[in-house]
């Protein structure tokens, strides 16, 4: 059972506190020393040190200054810009809108030869038409009280994004419950094109499309949150209030061995276009 899907961002935080606390007791320094050094409230030593706050890089700087060790800021840098980077609250990452949200995540597409996906919410990106993308999008956006409404630019974006879909040497394994495609998301014209092209694209050589009836019986993995595996080094997982990033391999194998029980209950082929073509019906 994978563990709270925030528990790798904290470990990674708390990793960084506990060598910066080391740091600090090495040097014979009280916390009240080092902020005095630092020039700032005890209180914020504590708060680091205890990873109530994380530490900007400055702070790292100043603390490694104090106590002698300034040939560890840079590395002690980059593990906690890594650690804040795995929980990214999502009213952080729509500052700039829903279309470059999109466009962020190019570069891991680009980087990954096999995408592994289970969604028991929506249908997966990578699969999602233009119309039920907007309909999606827009949802956020009302949802997340953005000034500026960018949802048919981010959809047209989410789009050319999939292309990836057709490029040589990647693969896609898609998982999907059944009550997604009678989750109507997008108007029924919008809906039905999504629903087609589901037939279209599951077809496609490099994609394998995995549909978990609901009326599957003794189950053996409840419907789990959504979550993206990229090749073996990144699993992302979608919550209501923010994405995380887990790469602790302990607990990317906790997911993959989850996906692995949830694949063995769906259905393929000609049984999973059946599912599909009984959605579309239910639309008339």
């Amino acid at each position: 059972m994978p563990v709270s899907p925030s528990s790798s961002a904290q470990a990674a935080r708390e990793a960084v506190a506990r060598r910066l606390r080391d740091l600090r007791k090495e040097a014979g320094l009280t916390v009240v020393e080092l902020a005095d050094r630092c020039g700032w409230h005890h209180a914020k030593t504590s708060r680091i040190e205890n990873a109530r706050t994380g530490p900007t890089a400055r702070d790292i700087r100043s603390w490694c200054s104090a106590v002698g060790a300034e040939d560890q800021a840079e590395n002690l840098i980059v593990q906690s810009v890594n650690a804040e980077s795995m929980y990214r609250e999502w009213r952080h990452q729509v500052r700039g809108g829903l279309k470059q949200l999109q466009e962020n995540s190019a570069q891991i597409f680009r980087q990954t030869e096999l995408f592994r996906v289970y969604s028991s919410t929506l249908v997966p990106g990578l699969l999602q038409t233009e119309g039920y993308a907007t309909g999606i999008l827009r949802t956020a956006a009302r949802f997340r009280d953005l000034p500026v409404d960018d949802s048919a630019e981010a959809a047209r974006a989410r789009v050319d994004r999939s292309r990836v879909l057709h490029d040589p040497g990647r693969r896609f394994v898609l998982l999907i419950e059944e009550a997604i495609l009678h989750c109507q998301m997008a108007e029924a014209d919008a809906m039905a094109a999504q629903l087609g092209y589901l037939l279209t694209a599951g077809a496609l050589p490099a994609v394998s499309l995995g549909i978990i009836p609901a009326a599957t019986s003794e189950r053996t993995q409840w419907p789990r949150e959504t979550f993206h595996v990229y090749d073996d080094r990144l699993v992302s997982v979608e919550l209501v209030s923010a994405r995380v990033r887990i790469t602790q391999p302990s607990e990317i194998a906790l997911y993959l061995k989850a996906f692995e029980q949830l694949r063995s209950m769906a259905v393929y082929g000609a049984e999973a276009r059946q599912l599909i073509l009984e959605a579309i019906e239910s639309l008339r």
